[in-house]
């Protein structure tokens, strides 16, 4: 623990691009309270609810997301992004003005930003967590732009953290493993995953999880919802929308719930023989933690998760399928033949990462003391 004449207030904040970067610091944010940190958490929309809901105790405060749109389409996935750069650079700037204010409101000495760009800080500690350090788009020109852009951007901050490993094997490839890291150190938390083995029996013939920005979440759902009305077996559907009113009934041996907290949905995980899911980067970690098998689809037109899901399909870490051509009973069918193999990858690397942040703060906090 601590020393208790120290209080050290850390804020975390994740990006409100889906799910994914708020459930990412989930174990990250857990360890810090363990050590017996003050955290302050920072988010908005269902971002926010899953934070109050895993950590009702903590403040939550409001900061307003980058609010993206996203291209129906998949060919104009990337493109509608690079349309609103100028949004997303004037979204950066608001929540820099924000920061100074909640720096001195909350008293913060740290900040986590998980891809908030505007959360740089000139006097205090604060790390930027990014798997996608090379920059994967359709339109490829624009990359070495996108990444001067990236790059000038995460060089503000005090260091970079990689949730992947350095060497060989790896998550992510060339996303986690450019020729050129940016100019501040660069560390690598491992894998990071809010789950734990309990070596609980299979009970559902798979999970679904759906999760991303809309509206492919929705496509997506839709296309689910027409196939398992005519699926015999037991399936558990998982919305990824917490806080939703809007309910869709269970029939017969198909269960469908809006949202699942971190412990319910470790277990549903377990007692699934298959994990069916977008190949968002976090449900790729709690899949690989969890060793489970799974038929990844990627957001259609998301050029980071296909190549992830083509990147892992060739490890044989998971089975990858398109969007147009998933069809439920022949996803099943083929996952039960593909011959996976388990990673068997360190998922605990991310806490000597935070150890040393944490001794940062305690540095900081003393030389200001004295």
């Amino acid at each position: 623990m601590l020393p208790t004449d120290f209080n050290i207030k850390i804020l975390v904040a994740p990006l409100d691009w889906g799910l994914g970067h708020a459930t990412r610091c989930v174990p990250l944010i857990k360890y810090l309270v363990d050590r017996g940190c003050t955290v302050i958490l920072a988010a908005e929309g269902s971002q926010k609810k899953l934070l109050q809901l895993e950590f009702p105790d903590l403040i939550v405060e409001s900061l307003e997301g980058y609010n993206i749109s996203y291209a129906k389409n998949k060919n104009w996935f990337s493109l509608k992004i690079i349309i609103q750069l100028p949004k997303i650079l004037r979204a950066i700037s608001k929540e820099h003005k924000w920061l100074k204010t909640i720096v001195t409101k909350q008293n913060i000495n740290a900040i986590i930003s998980d891809n908030r760009y505007g959360l740089w800080h000139p006097t205090l500690p604060v790390a930027f967590i990014t798997h996608q350090l090379g920059i994967k788009t359709s339109l490829s020109k624009a990359e070495n732009i996108i990444k001067k852009i990236h790059y000038k951007l995460i060089n503000r901050f005090s260091c970079c953290w990689v949730p992947d490993f350095e060497g060989q094997p790896n998550l992510a490839g060339e996303l986690s493993h450019p020729k050129d890291l940016p100019s501040i150190p660069v560390k690598y938390l491992g894998a990071i995953s809010r789950f734990e083995k309990n070596g609980l029996k299979e009970e559902y013939d798979a999970v679904i999880i759906l999760s991303g920005p809309e509206p492919q979440r929705s496509v997506f759902e839709n296309k689910i919802l027409q196939e398992i009305v005519h699926y015999n077996g037991k399936l558990m559907l998982v919305r990824g929308l917490p806080g939703n009113v809007s309910i869709i009934p269970s029939v017969n041996n198909i269960e469908i719930v809006n949202h699942l907290p971190a412990k319910e949905l470790e277990i549903v995980f377990e007692k699934s023989k298959f994990v069916i899911s977008r190949s968002g980067y976090t449900t790729v970690m709690d899949i690989l933690k969890l060793s489970k098998k799974s038929i990844l689809i990627p957001t259609p037109g998301q050029t980071e998760q296909e190549y992830l899901a083509t990147h892992l399909h060739k490890q044989n870490w998971c089975m990858m399928m398109l969007q147009e051509e998933f069809n439920l009973q022949a996803a099943l069918t083929a996952a039960a033949t593909f011959k996976y193999q388990h990673a068997g990858i360190n998922m605990e690397m991310y806490k000597r990462v935070l150890n040393e942040f944490v001794k940062e703060c305690l540095q900081g906090i003393t030389e200001l003391k004295n």
